[in-house]
């Protein structure tokens, strides 16, 4: 079916301009002023902004094994409500997708659930257990875009070695979750006043440092490249930098929750502020702005990590660390990075589609002619409070409930086709 994007104001890779968009099978054909041919479906954009579609390369859908908190329709039927035409999910379900066939099923669940597109990334380890290399190729050839033990850190460093080693031969992306545990030692809050305050276990940002600095050296050892998930401290975006400066292949995100919040959230003992890595002080916050302003920072994605209630809901100690994040992205993101200057719409616009889409080798994430129609259409002028009854996970287990958040998204399309996204 053709569709007739009108009037809406479209973000390029560069700038944003009032221009109509005509889809195609499925396909961008034509962007330009005042386009008059004939659309079976026509979308007046009149006052919104068309951007394309988010590539969410961080998230957890719990789909095979632990469907009470979310499942592959549910989660990608969410991913559309923020404006997510692709997301990417991590293996540590159960059981771990650790081999070829499981890949291949979760593949085959997002095709039926005919939401947001959804791609497998395989663990690095059988069983995530971190002591012996998972099929790693077999994996690829499946359908897996990138391979991660995200949730449970490679804690051998000759085993990460071996996988950066391997990945090299196949042009494979390594994901690290850096963590030591060892280091963390059963934290549940970032180690500083604010723990001391609530009388929480602190785990402090040499957890998350060291493991940054080994594994950009291993990648650097080994000549290849290597993602860092989730950034969350000063010191990490520093090391990241200078990475960078020196050549070394090395990307990273961060999260919405890294940019918006800091630790003094554990200080209502509110168990949707327990996060992995934890939220942090105000320095770090600064920190990954500027890393999101001059570009150390690759992308942003949500870390969607949802839990049921009767987890959540119990001692802080005791809850499961995440927050679900797929609705509440853009909206954060626009409020706190475009809203304040930090950053322009194509610059946003860069982190959450472009970059985490050419990463994981999965589209262009952009809007110009030939590029899949994988298309969002925000609103930017309602102020709403985000309310628990109004995400569309099956977890609600969000952060941000009665944030007060700027930006809607109104329209989600896939390969040119609206989704019904109820």
């Amino acid at each position: 079916m053709d569709l007739l994007i009108k009037n809406g104001t479209v973000v390029l890779a560069d700038d944003t301009r009032r221009l109509d968009i005509l889809v195609k099978d499925g396909v961008i054909a034509k962007i330009a002023p005042n386009i008059n041919e004939a659309a079976a479906k026509v979308i007046d954009a009149a006052g919104l902004t068309v951007l394309p579609g988010f590539v969410d390369m961080h998230c957890h859908l719990r789909e095979p094994g632990q469907e009470s908190k979310e499942d592959i329709t549910s989660g990608a039927r969410a991913a559309l409500h923020g404006g997510f035409t692709a997301v990417c999910c991590m293996p540590n379900t159960t059981p771990v997708l650790d081999c070829a066939a499981l890949v291949r099923y979760v593949k085959d669940r997002g095709r039926e659930s005919n939401y947001a597109k959804v791609y497998p990334i395989g663990a690095i380890t059988k069983g995530q257990k971190g002591a012996e290399l998972a099929e790693i190729g077999k994996m690829k050839m499946a359908g897996a875009v990138a391979f991660s033990d995200d949730g449970c850190p490679v804690d051998n460093g000759n085993v990460m070695f071996l996988a950066l080693k391997y990945a090299s031969g196949i042009d494979a992306l390594i994901i690290s979750h850096c963590e030591d545990k060892n280091i963390s030692d059963g934290g549940v809050v970032n180690d500083g006043l604010n723990a001391t305050i609530a009388g929480l276990k602190g785990i402090s940002r040499a957890a998350e440092e060291v493991q940054v600095a080994r594994d950009i050296i291993l990648a650097e050892t080994v000549g290849t490249r290597v993602h860092i998930a989730h950034v969350s401290t000063q010191n990490s975006v520093e090391l990241i930098r200078q990475a960078k400066q020196r050549g070394a292949q090395v990307s990273c995100e961060t999260c919405p929750h890294y940019f918006s919040a800091t630790d003094k959230e554990v200080l209502s003992y509110n168990p949707n502020a327990k996060i992995n890595p934890p939220l942090r002080e105000d320095a770090d916050v600064q920190a990954i702005l500027r890393g999101l302003a001059d570009g150390t920072i690759d992308a942003i994605a949500t870390d969607h990590a949802p839990h049921s209630a009767n987890e959540k809901n119990r001692e802080f100690d005791l809850a499961p660390f995440g927050t679900v994040g797929f609705e509440t992205a853009f909206a954060l993101a626009y409020t706190k990075l475009v809203q304040t200057g930090i950053l322009t719409l194509p610059q946003l616009s860069r982190l959450m589609s472009a970059n985490p889409a050419k990463l994981m080798g999965i589209g262009t994430g952009e809007l110009k002619e030939g590029a899949a129609a994988d298309i969002a259409i925000a609103d930017l002028n309602p102020t709403y409070t985000v309310a628990a009854d109004r995400l569309h996970s099956k977890s609600k287990n969000s952060l941000f409930i009665g944030w007060t958040l700027t930006g809607l998204i109104t329209h989600t399309i896939v390969d040119g086709v609206e989704r019904e996204r109820w």
